[in-house]
């Protein structure tokens, strides 16, 4: 008679497989929760003790680690000698290993979760007998995953076994499970540790989506979720119309997200390639929105909106006259939704906005044979810190509006400049090989917006006094910059020459 050990924490559809296995000829060794279960649904078990001759002990702890089960498990069908080992000792062979583990990953997701809960829901045995079988796959079936219950028993009752390719499949799983399950194990410990850089860097994602093709349509794309994913990300927001998310739609909401986190007044920030185009703030959502759209007209057309406010029938019915990909909100008033939902195409996801200051996770950027891993850039600022390197002192009004400029080029490409009053965003200048390009490049944006108000914000030093002397002769009448130049004091002496109140913050904020 055939042999399956059934061990499992998660016991969706459990019965009908297990049932199943018992029609088809096996007979079923169980363990605790699982044979209770199991024996309450009328299938006949056999206790692991039984197989074991030894009873469970430190309160389970240990109960499979045991000769019997990796015997039975690990010998080879092909080589007399290990069955004749197994025929010596009296070890029964096992055909099929059914077991998840411990919900390690849902203990430690608990806010109260206590270290020694955790340690408790580190499973040993499970991981053993998973490997054990996927070792020895060309002998056993090794299931971990409920949504494989179906095809292994559809093989057994068709073919009476499970074939040779299913078997490695499963096995190859089994292996990405257990290292899954190691992973967040290492990564619990190590953060309670407080390593910053440990020696090996043990990350796991689970498959949220196959997309249609990644940045091009010659590329394919695949999104994973942190096994522990944050509460305001993208990939948790609720998707209430549109077609799929792709590839760069995911990219530039992301980017949008990380933006208007920066924000607690209402804020719209639109998105285009990564790079902001517009950001507007207001007294209302529907005044934010007008600001941000007045930024920059041509660029918002086809972009990510991001409001952190709930959007109004009066603000959809001004979005609702261009062409958007996406917008994402805490919410829509219903009839908000129904005019935006018109367009069959838009994007609406909303997302709890209440959880934007999450402690943020480090991000990994790929490179070529490795990646980059560094914490996120959400330092928090406050311009009462900052120096004023010039004569002219800013106002308290410029402080505000070049705080504003600040948040703004924090988040646009390197080399990045902002002109900003204390409305919104002028003019953005970003991704130039060079700073002066990428302030002619806003100078030409803002127009003839620029007046009394109007200040610049770079997101690092400048290198000559090119570009706060053509700042000065545009207009401009403050700007915020890192400072740490050796030539700082030629742009500090060309700033005094043009009248221009210049704050040094000693933060950059390149962003590559």
């Amino acid at each position: 008679m055939k042999r399956a050990l059934v061990s499992v924490s998660d016991k969706t559809d459990l019965i009908p497989f297990v049932n199943g296995l018992a029609e088809n000829g096996f007979e079923i060794v169980s363990t605790g929760g699982t044979k209770r279960i199991l024996d309450e649904a009328g299938i006949k078990t056999i206790g692991i003790e039984d197989v074991t001759h030894f009873p469970e002990i430190l309160d389970g702890r240990v109960k499979t680690l045991n000769p019997y089960v990796h015997g039975g498990l690990l010998a080879r069908r092909d080589l007399p000698e290990h069955m004749a080992t197994l025929e010596k000792f009296a070890i029964t062979p096992i055909d099929l290993v059914c077991v998840n583990l411990y919900p390690f990953k849902g203990t430690i997701e608990k806010p109260d979760v206590q270290l020694a809960d955790a340690i408790e829901k580190i499973d040993i045995g499970g991981p053993s007998m998973v490997r054990s079988a996927a070792k020895n796959y060309r002998d056993v079936t090794v299931v971990v995953d409920k949504n494989d219950y179906q095809e292994v028993l559809h093989q057994i009752t068709e073919n009476d076994s499970t074939t040779l390719e299913l078997r490695m499949k499963l096995a190859a799983k089994a292996f990405r499970h257990t290292a899954a399950y190691d992973a967040l194990i290492s990564q619990y410990l190590t953060n309670l540790d407080g390593l910053a850089n440990p020696e090996k860097l043990t990350l796991t994602w689970n498959l949220k989506e196959t997309m249609r093709y990644g940045e091009n349509s010659h590329q394919q794309a695949w999104l994973y979720e942190d096994a522990l994913p944050k509460s305001f990300s993208v990939l948790q927001a609720q998707q209430l119309h549109g077609k799929k998310l792709s590839y760069n739609n995911i990219k530039d909401a992301d980017e949008a997200l990380r933006c208007i986190r920066e924000f607690e007044e209402p804020t719209v920030v639109a998105m285009k390639h990564m790079n902001p185009c517009g950001i507007g703030r207001g007294a209302t959502i529907e005044q934010a929105w007008e600001r941000a759209y007045a930024a920059d007209l041509v660029s918002i057309f086809g972009g990510v909106i991001a409001l952190n406010r709930q959007v109004d029938l009066v603000t959809a019915e001004k979005m609702h006259h261009i062409f958007l990909e996406i917008v994402i909100a805490p919410g829509f008033d219903d009839d908000a939704y129904q005019l935006l939902a018109r367009k069959k195409n838009i994007r609406l996801l909303t997302l709890d906005f209440s959880k934007k200051d999450e402690p943020a996770k480090r991000e990994i950027v790929s490179v070529m044979g490795g990646i980059l891993l560094q914490e996120q850039d959400t330092l928090a600022e406050d311009y009462h810190d900052w120096q004023c390197v010039t004569t002219i002192q800013p106002t308290e009004d410029q402080l505000k509006s070049l705080m504003f400029a600040w948040k703004a080029v924090k988040h646009a490409k390197s080399n990045a400049i902002v002109l900003a009053n204390d409305e919104r965003t002028l003019g953005i200048g970003e991704g130039q090989p060079n700073r002066i390009d990428s302030l002619k490049i806003a100078v030409a944006h803002a127009e003839n917006d620029i007046d009394e108000r109007t200040v610049m914000a770079s997101d690092a030093f400048f290198p000559f006094g090119d570009c706060v002397e053509y700042a000065g002769k545009h207009g401009i009448k403050a700007v915020v910059q890192p400072g740490g130049s050796i030539r700082d004091q030629e742009s500090i002496d060309m700033a005094n020459k043009y009248g221009i109140a210049m704050v040094t913050t000693s933060v950059r904020h390149f962003r590559h």
